[in-house]
């Protein structure tokens, strides 16, 4: 144990990939028994920084030096800062769905003899981890059976049965709502406080960051920007600071303000009804109407399950959903949309919640993924023109302020923020009337969406009708003309942007 109670020191650490230092002479101190937060927006460097401690980015494709308990480190891999008590935890997680909670939590450490695993001890040991952190499932329930906080669960079990130190989260609360956000931050609590174990949480969530961590770094194009004190002498930490240090300016107002003219009607949806695609009987929405006009951005709230990703897919050539009923009705006519090709050919655009899985093609280049939603605008006799193909890409790159060397980058090297502006331009170059955006916003940092939120403004102020779904209330609130409450697939209540508060929209999702 380090006589100065630093756990981790990393001194000077530099990488570079192919165009783009990532990191420029970082340094970063966690102490014992801390939780320690990094924050930066997307492209900062944090995710770079966390990926080189746990050995994912191996000793020798960086320089500078990791000192961990005392001693200073050269990680070859994943295995070898495993078992040093680094542990980390991705966004995106490493479980295997079809095996069990016990199986999964020793994966790779089997319990096991001669090569023969001991199932009973394998049980028996999952339990003391699953206990210890408040999992109260049968270890032998499949992984792929379990909520996402669930398995955010499972995979911190993984971790303490690798007598982990030093736990790494990134961005932990992404994909989770409210409670299981909160439950896993009091897990981190009590793993420091109870058990000794330090945590890093990266995450664009302030709020969160604010609650739970006892020192934050700050991080900005690459570089160490300050390392503050959550609770200092005057006080709590603002979100103002945070964000001040973050992108190097102040930002006054986190929502762009918007003022429009209102059109007609674009969009209206009556008595639709969507039954469960395997659960033919169970309602996932009953009786949903609701309109939006042109110019006019309309907010779904509503906790997690609530109806509000079936809303948008179903509506969307009815991707989602058996036995779905109802009307709807495009600038004051009927129109059946059947399938995905026929919503895009009356106007429709689906930005999807997982950009990653279902938004983008991640091994493409920018280029190919802004021009997929149309391609005959930029084909001849089913040929696509290169030129056309580029000069659009280029526009919408100019246009969106996608932060990229080229249009030939693959989209799945870009930060989070700019993946989301290519999906924007692929749906935008699809010459969109109704804009469906689904959790539009997550896992980005704070700059990256003021930006979105300005595209966004920019496109209703053109007469496009937009649809925002978001878990983050103020989101809702701050972006919204109007809102609409869904609970239970049923819309429960309609409030004004202006004069609508959470409380509001709680006591309309409550009362269901």
């Amino acid at each position: 144990m380090d006589e100065t109670g630093m756990l981790l020191e990393m001194k000077n650490i530099t990488k570079t990939f192919p165009g783009v230092k990532a990191l420029d002479k970082v340094n970063l101190q966690i102490k014992q028994r801390e939780i320690h937060a990094l924050v930066g927006e997307n492209g900062a460097g944090k995710s770079t920084l966390m990926k080189i401690v746990s050995g994912v980015y191996p000793h020798g494709t960086y320089t500078g030096e990791i000192i961990f308990e005392g001693q200073v480190c050269a990680f070859p891999d994943i295995q070898h800062s495993e078992k040093a008590g680094i542990a980390i935890i991705h966004q995106e997680l490493a479980l295997s769905p079809y095996l069990s909670i016990a199986e999964n939590i020793f994966l790779g450490h089997e319990r096991a003899k001669y090569q023969v695993i001991n199932w009973d001890k394998t049980r028996k040991d999952a339990l003391v981890y699953m206990k210890r952190l408040g999992l109260h499932e049968d270890p032998n329930t499949p992984v792929n059976t379990l909520g996402v906080g669930k398995q955010q669960i499972v995979e911190i079990a993984k971790a303490l049965a690798k007598d982990v130190k030093l736990l790494i989260l990134d961005e932990p609360t992404a994909a989770l709502n409210e409670k299981d956000s909160e439950n896993l931050l009091q897990l981190l609590r009590e793993l420091k406080n109870q058990h000794g174990i330090a945590s890093v949480l990266i995450s664009h969530k302030l709020n969160e960051v604010s609650a739970v961590a006892d020192r934050i770094t700050i991080l900005r194009d690459g570089k160490t920007i300050e390392t503050i004190a959550v609770a200092g002498d005057s006080g709590a930490i603002s979100e103002e600071r945070i964000i001040r240090g973050m992108v190097g300016r102040e930002i006054t107002d986190r929502f762009p303000p918007r003022n429009n003219p209102r059109g007609d009607v674009l969009l209206e949806v009556k008595n639709w009804t969507v039954h469960h695609p395997e659960q033919v009987e169970r309602k996932m929405l009953d009786q949903v109407n609701l309109y939006i006009r042109a110019g006019e951005v309309v907010g779904l709230a509503g906790l997690m399950g609530a109806g509000r990703t079936e809303l948008a897919m179903s509506l969307f050539g009815k991707y989602y959903g058996r036995n779905i009923s109802g009307q709807v009705c495009i600038a004051g006519k009927e129109v059946n949309l059947n399938s995905i090709p026929k919503a895009i050919e009356y106007g429709l655009a689906y930005v999807t919640e997982d950009r990653k899985e279902y938004g983008l093609v991640l091994i493409e280049d920018i280029k190919q993924n802004m021009v997929l939603s149309k391609l005959k605008k930029i084909a001849k006799h089913s040929v696509i023109e290169a030129r056309k193909e580029i000069a659009e890409a280029e526009t919408y790159r100019k246009k969106l302020n996608i932060k990229t060397p080229s249009i030939l980058q693959l989209a799945g090297n870009l930060s989070g923020g700019n993946q989301q502006k290519v999906v924007l331009a692929k749906w935008i170059f699809s010459d969109p009337r109704i804009l469906i955006l689904d959790e539009p916003t997550r896992g980005i940092d704070v700059g990256a969406k003021y930006e979105i939120y300005t595209i966004i403004n920019m496109l209703a102020a053109a007469g496009m009708a937009c649809l925002l779904i978001s878990s983050e209330m103020p989101e809702v609130i701050g972006m919204s003309d109007r809102i609409y409450v869904l609970s239970e697939g049923r819309i429960t209540g309609e409030l004004a942007g202006k004069t609508a508060t959470q409380e509001a929209i709680l006591r309309h999702i409550i009362q269901s």
